[in-house]
């Protein structure tokens, strides 16, 4: 279930909020050396202001790959190119965007608490085996349920708070 929400906080940390956030490109994948390779494996990204990314490519001949990735991305940013250096200038939202992104959110946080409640019924699929099996007894098995049900509750709660935080951040202006 941890993982579940780690994976929702990755994916909710790449969506683009109006700041600068090295994280918001690793979404994109760069074809290059014969493979699909992420952005921060072949350069160093930093956020030198809040509303800009460098990006730092290790190899020259990587940079027009780059550039082009992060053009065919819908991330709705265009680098700007001085030697092995990107520039990437971050431009702030528009209320369009600002909808569409918190639709965005809405879907990612749903397919987590989907993951969160397949692992419970896996959980207690399993609590239902060994009871039937002899190996635990029906008052465990009723004290795990429980269990189980309070740790998915907390789970989709902290999900649920941590995507109230990010539209709100989106939402500001």
């Amino acid at each position: 279930m941890k993982k579940a929400f780690e994976v929702f906080n990755h994916d909710l940390n790449s969506l683009r909020t109006g700041r600068a956030n090295a994280s918001m490109l690793d979404i994109i994948k760069v074809d290059v050396y014969g493979q699909k390779m992420a952005i921060n494996q072949l350069a160093t990204i930093t956020t030198p202001e809040a509303r800009l990314l460098n990006v730092q490519v290790w190899d020259q001949n990587n940079v027009a790959l780059i550039d082009s990735a992060i053009k065919k991305s819908n991330l709705g940013i265009n680098p700007q190119i001085d030697g092995q250096l990107m520039r990437i200038p971050v431009p702030s939202l528009n209320e369009e965007r600002r909808s569409e992104l918190k639709k965005i959110m809405g879907g990612l946080a749903e397919k987590a608490k989907i993951s969160i409640r397949n692992i419970r019924r896996e959980a207690n699929d399993k609590l239902k085996k060994n009871l039937k099996d002899k190996e635990i007894g029906e008052d465990e098995s009723k004290n795990s349920e429980k269990k189980i049900q309070n740790i998915t509750d907390k789970q989709i709660s902290e999900l649920e708070k941590k995507l109230a935080e990010k539209e709100k951040e989106i939402m500001t202006v």
